[in-house]
Formats: structure tokens, sequence, C-alpha cells
């Protein structure tokens, strides 16, 4: 998420530090007027946009979870770790004989171009979110040999990686989505490690800033071409559009060249990635910019039309403009497109999965799961939590449905930060959780997990 009210904070410094550091972590009086639910579904609540000096900042301190405390899960439902103990475990893969990889991963080492004062408060900012540990840097392969839920092997996959994060394996081919590259290696059914270097398909957008650093990827159903999510590399362009080349938005590879195009654009921070099976279109979940207020601009879940145009920076939620983003391009707004369906104001959804062969209960047969990493600028707190929306003919409608709470404390620390989702081949959503660096497994109630076929 981008940390740009320190811009406004940093005007004032160094003469009054030790006051404009407290301002930064403690936030403003400025607090939400409508609750998620409205700013929720097909037709959100969108007030008018707060453009106060320095937006407001309300960090959950990231402090783990108590021995034996565990998230809730919801009715009819059951949760335990599948594994515990990882280092930042960011994002999700489950192989076809129902190994997991799990991506420990974090944001790349900054370059000397990028610190300074700001850079050092905003590493305090992100410490105090439990975002700003060393990134691993690999892939881990946990693996429940006896079907008992509980992953009881577990190896060093791949290692020596740049902020890893996407995964999807074609055929024999296993694709891995560095914050640069998209590297491919050689896989047979029952690896533990691969030792050998990875090829690389093409790069990514990067560099000494690299803003939104998680690149996501997912293959097409024939294995043919991969699509992959890149972030912007700021709030609302403030860098220049330049800065900006081929990012927010999602690409379209094809998998033999390595050669790409823009298949959507002006999508602020897309990260989870699902084809939907009865309309066959792809379906994203995007982070949407900061610093319009508790109320704005509402995060979304939105099939992805080819060629579509999503606002950013100059709209959001369609056609509502952007004050702070000059010149505009009234061009590209007139054709913006409407997203599906709102998650809510910065609750910051990060996994996404398909809700097809799951074991849990009838309400969650058809729809997309959603792991949501939690605001630090809203007040009261939003998502850390998992969810559900339903689907009716392809289409997202209705409620959203909590399957995964209590990752906040009372007193509003946090235990614990969903990302990543995924189902694995017993039909249990796994959560990867980068503040309780565990992986959690709902299943559901009185669900026992089948032994698996690990070596095929």
């Amino acid at each position: 998420m981008e940390h740009s009210f320190l811009r406004a904070i940093t005007l004032t410094l160094p003469l009054a530090l030790p006051l404009t550091i407290g301002i930064a972590l403690s936030g403003c009086a400025e607090t939400a007027t409508i609750s998620i639910k409205q700013g929720s579904g097909t037709n959100p609540t969108l007030p008018a946009p707060v453009n106060n000096l320095i937006p407001t900042v309300n960090i959950a301190p990231a402090v783990g979870w108590p021995a034996t405390a565990k998230p809730t899960a919801a009715a009819g439902t059951q949760v335990a770790a599948f594994a515990r103990q990882l280092q930042h475990p960011r994002w999700i893969y489950v192989l076809p004989n129902g190994d997991v990889l799990v991506a420990e991963s974090n944001a790349p080492a900054k370059t000397d171009s990028n610190q300074g004062l700001k850079a050092w408060i905003t590493g305090l900012v992100m410490k105090k979110a439990g975002a700003g540990v060393a990134s691993a840097n690999r892939i881990t392969l946990l693996r429940d040999s006896n079907g008992d839920g509980v992953a009881d092997v577990r190896t060093v996959f791949l290692q020596g990686l740049n902020s890893p994060f996407g995964m999807a394996l074609v055929g024999t081919t296993l694709y891995v989505a560095n914050t640069d590259a998209v590297l491919h290696y050689n896989y047979l059914p029952g690896d533990t490690q691969i030792t050998a270097a990875g090829n690389k398909l093409l790069d990514l957008p990067a560099g000494a800033i690299n803003h939104h650093w998680t690149k996501n990827l997912i293959a097409s159903p024939d294995g043919k071409t991969l699509y992959i999510t890149v972030g912007s590399n700021s709030n609302i362009a403030e860098r220049g559009m330049a800065a900006e080349a081929g990012r927010a938005a999602i690409w379209q590879v094809d998998v033999t060249s390595g050669e790409h195009r823009l298949f959507a654009t002006g999508l602020r921070n897309p990260n989870g990635l699902a084809w939907q099976p009865i309309t066959g279109e792809l379906w994203t979940v995007v982070n949407e910019r900061d610093e319009l207020g508790s109320d704005l601009v509402p995060d979304y879940l939105t099939s992805v039309k080819q060629g579509g145009f999503y606002g950013w920076p100059y709209s959001y939620y369609g056609q509502h403009l952007d004050p702070r983003v000059t010149p505009q391009r009234a061009d590209l707004v007139a054709k913006a497109l409407v997203p599906d369906y709102a998650l809510g104001a910065h609750v910051a959804p990060l996994g996404l999965a398909y809700s097809a062969n799951n074991n849990l209960p009838m309400r969650f047969n058809n729809g997309m799961f959603i792991g949501q990493h939690g605001s630090w600028n809203r007040r009261p707190h939003s998502g850390y939590s998992v969810v559900f929306v339903p689907f009716v003919d392809g289409k997202a409608q209705g409620d959203s449905l909590e399957v995964l709470t209590g990752f906040l404390s009372s007193d509003g620390k946090a235990y614990g930060r969903p990302v990543g989702v995924a189902l694995d081949n017993t039909g249990a959503l796994l959560v990867a959780d980068d503040v309780g660096n565990i992986i959690w497994r709902l299943s559901g109630a009185n669900t026992n997990a089948v032994p698996l076929n690990n070596t095929q």
C-alpha cells in the first residue's frame, strides 16, 4: 500500500521530527461515516472524498498469535494450523499431487537511491504493521503425507529468488513470478526440491522504486498463455506517468515466445487471479488508491475485460474523478469500467480462489474466497479477514460472507494478516498468514483430510 502521506509529513522535518513522526504513526481524528457493508456490493455508497493535509493513519501493530490461539471459523467449519514457523508466507500454490508451495517473501531490499528520512519513516510504519522483515526469497514445499491435515514434510523447494510471489504449473513447467522477472523450471511430479537454475521468460517492471512489488500470475486453461499482475509505482501517479509504464495492469504473455501485451489497464494494484468456470472470464481483486478518507476508495473484485480500462489514476469506481490528479484524461475516464463488486474501503484484498470442489458448507459452494490483508489507513480498521463473495449465473451477487475472522485483538493489534488463499486437494481452504507466519487450514466441521498420493 502507498505511504505517500509521508510527503506531507516530511515537509516539516527535521524542525519538528518527534511530533511529526508521532502524527504519522498515530493518525488523525477522521473516521468512517459509513460501514464496510454500505461501501460493498454491486451498488456501493461512495461518499464525498476527504483530502486532509495528513491523511488517516491507523495501524494495527503486529504482535503474532498468543499460544493456542487461532482465527474464528465460520459456523459449520473448523480451522487449524497446516504449518507454522514460516518466514512471512505470502502466496500459496497447490500442485496436482497435493503438495503445497509457499512463497516466503517480502519487498526487495531498498537501494541507496531509496534511502533518506522519508524511507526511514516508511520503514517504521511498515515494521509496526509487520511488513518490515527481510525477504526469505524462497519457495517452501509442504506435504501432508499421512492425510491428517497437518504438513509433516517440509523442504526448501526453490531458493535464491528475488521477492517471489505468483506460481503456476503448466505440464512439467513451473512458472515463478519474481518481482522483476518470470522464470520457468522443469518439474516432475513428486519433486521436493529444484536445484537447477531457472530460465527467464520475460522481464517485469521493477527498478529502484518498485512500489507495488508483488507480481502474481495464472495460466490460461489451455496452458498457452500467462496472465500477470503488475501494480502501480505510486498511489496516484505522483511520480509521473513515465514511471508507470507497463504498470497498473494485467499482462497477457505467450508462454512459448515471452511476447506480451497489456490485457487490461487502470488497475491500481491487482493481485489475486482466478478463472470463473461458468463464463470462462478472468477475475481479479484490486487494491484501490489511498488518502481520500476512511470511506474511499472501495477495493474491489471484478471480471477483467480484454482491453478494459478501470480508471486509475484519473478516476475511481468508474467515472468518479480523483480531484488530485492533474492533468486529467477525459478520453480515458469516459471509457472507465465500473468494477463488478466493491469489497469496502482499504480492506486490502490480495488472495483470490474460486470455490470449486471445496468441502465447506453449501453456502460456500459457488463464489470466490478472498484474503483481506487489512487496513492501515481507515478508522476503524477494515479487512483482516477471509470473506466469500457468492456468485449467481457467473456474476458476484449478494452480501459477502465472513469465512475466517479474529485476526485482530479487541484493542486493535494484529495477531495475523491473511494474504494468499487456495483450495487443497481435499477441498479445504488454505490461508497464508504473513504476520502469524502460519498456513491455516479451514475445512468443513468433522471433515477429515484424506491420504494423498504425493509422488504423481
